[in-house]
């Protein structure tokens, strides 16, 4: 998508951190911009500075777990600034700590947010979008937790992992239509994603974990306060719509531990040679490959 100007865009997470630094970012680049999220003071904040940035924003409270609550945005939205052509999922939410400790509770609250939420935003627009016929464009935000796992994030880990597969089945299902697809990997990112902790539902307030621990906090913005700034890692988003690009990765410190992990993966990988049933597997294709001819 070459031209995102006048395009309207529905950030999830939109009132702060990654979210919002996409509303400022593609809002000044031209598009009208749908912000939802679940705290009403943070959106009104959120509005009121990108409407004195001269950003045409619209504030939307929503719980992005609840598929009907979506479907009345997106009406309300469309209704308002005209068709959705990009769409960002961006709302995330963390807790970390030993998975031997987690409840279901834990398991559930992030499962809901990082995954139906965002499977919630592709079921709404996405037949729309394939409707209309319009170029458009999907940001789901990943992790390198997708790719990297570490003690303690084995929750997160999961969740973002499900994001990258499910984002790459649906760019290749994806890939003969209008409709485009990105994966955004963050590192650390200058946020108060500790914080979303606050936004957990009553019902899913048995944890194994931590609550609203200022100290917990502190010791958690600690280690992303040195990481990108959110408009700055919107940026790198920007290019990567404007190019189609599927990955879009823009930390090299990553690059050695990727290379470490892939290594590993195709030492472990059986050679051709070693499997008598090789010959006969590939006579009827493999997996991202092709048919023997």
């Amino acid at each position: 998508m070459t031209d995102i100007t006048g395009k309207t865009a529905f950030i999830t997470g939109g009132a702060s951190g990654v979210g919002f630094g996409q509303a400022q970012v593609f809002g000044a680049a031209g598009c009208k911009v749908a912000i939802a999220d679940i705290m009403q003071n943070r959106l009104d904040e959120a509005t009121a500075k990108l409407a004195a940035q001269g950003v045409t924003v619209m504030p939307l409270r929503l719980e992005i777990t609840d598929p009907q609550a979506y479907a009345r945005a997106a009406d309300a939205v469309e209704a308002k600034l005209g068709p959705v052509q990009l769409l960002f999922n961006t709302a995330g939410v963390s807790i970390f700590g030993p998975l031997k400790n987690a409840t279901p509770e834990d398991w559930q609250w992030q499962m809901n947010v990082n995954v139906y939420g965002m499977i919630n935003g592709v079921q709404t627009f996405l037949p729309r979008m394939l409707e209309r016929g319009d170029d458009c464009h999907i940001v789901n935000t990943a992790s390198m937790s997708a790719f990297v796992a570490l003690p303690g994030t084995g929750i997160y880990c999961a969740t973002k992992m499900a994001v990258r597969g499910y984002s790459e089945c649906l760019s290749m299902e994806l890939a003969d239509t209008r409709v485009k697809v990105s994966m955004l990997c963050p590192g650390a990112v200058n946020t108060n994603i500790h914080e979303s902790v606050l936004t957990r539902p009553e019902h899913l307030q048995n944890t194994g974990y931590y609550g609203a621990d200022p100290e917990v906090f502190k010791r958690l913005k600690a280690v992303i306060s040195m990481g990108m700034e959110p408009d700055q890692l919107a940026r790198y988003v920007l290019e990567g719509v404007k190019k189609n690009a599927f990955y879009i990765l823009p930390y090299p410190e990553f690059r050695e531990p990727l290379e470490a992990i892939h290594s590993r993966v195709m030492g472990a990988l059986a050679q051709p040679g070693d499997d008598p049933d090789y010959e006969k597997r590939l006579a009827y294709g493999v997996p991202g490959g092709k048919k023997k001819s």
